[in-house]
């Protein structure tokens, strides 16, 4: 395993009205993340929050290029970002213990927090299409070109590892400082990951390694 600090390249918030930022995602133009009692978002070249939707919003987020998608307790909600309004709701693998949240390939992948896992979902039932066990808490989940990486947090220790998704083996792991945790993770498709801050109620920017070829 090939392990690194962190490139730390800004940092965002805290935000007016937000006590704890949890799961994050990327739209292509805003940046959201779960605040709590509201599903926020903000432009990352300005550093005030724009946007905001009243739903609980306390664990992982994600974007499939149209709705977004929510974990609330043991539920995960598609959201219509233009309206606020929930348009479905399905069952959350972990009932009530997941964290991450992440799209890719047509399929939500489900961090499970003290369970380690992460779970590839249905989106319109909830089903469990198979699971990856991981050796650490897994916080934020994320897939960007081909690669699957996720957050830990465990004590005041926090990384962002890429992992085979086929064994769970750790592949690649990006030491955060001491202090600062990751309680949501999302690429930007480029060479960022936001990394959601928790009860820092703060987001930071990290530079992602360069690409290597793979595929989900």
């Amino acid at each position: 395993m090939k392990r690194s600090d962190a490139e730390i390249i800004s940092e965002y918030g805290p935000f007016a009205g937000v006590d704890s930022v949890g799961g994050v995602t990327y739209d292509g133009e805003q940046v959201w993340f779960a605040g709590g009692d509201t599903l926020a978002s903000f432009d990352p070249a300005g550093s005030e929050a724009s946007r905001s939707i009243d739903v609980t919003a306390h664990a992982g987020t994600a974007f499939d290029g149209h709705h977004l998608f929510q974990i609330a307790e043991n539920r995960i909600r598609k959201i219509d970002p233009a309206s606020g309004r929930v348009l479905a709701t399905i069952p959350a693998p972990g009932a009530g213990g997941d964290s991450g949240l992440a799209w890719a390939e047509g399929t939500l992948w489900v961090g499970q927090y003290r369970e380690r896992k992460i779970h590839q979902v249905n989106p319109d039932t909830g089903a469990v299409l198979r699971t990856i066990t991981c050796d650490r808490f897994v916080t934020g989940v994320t897939w960007v070109d081909g690669e699957l990486w996720h957050g830990t947090w465990e004590g005041d220790e926090s990384d962002v590892r890429r992992i085979d998704p086929a064994t769970g083996e750790v592949l690649e792991s990006l030491q955060m400082p001491v202090g600062v945790g990751v309680s949501g993770l999302e690429s930007d498709g480029g060479d960022r990951f936001f990394c959601g801050g928790g009860s820092s109620g703060k987001i930071t920017a990290i530079r992602r390694p360069k690409s290597r070829t793979g595929s989900p």
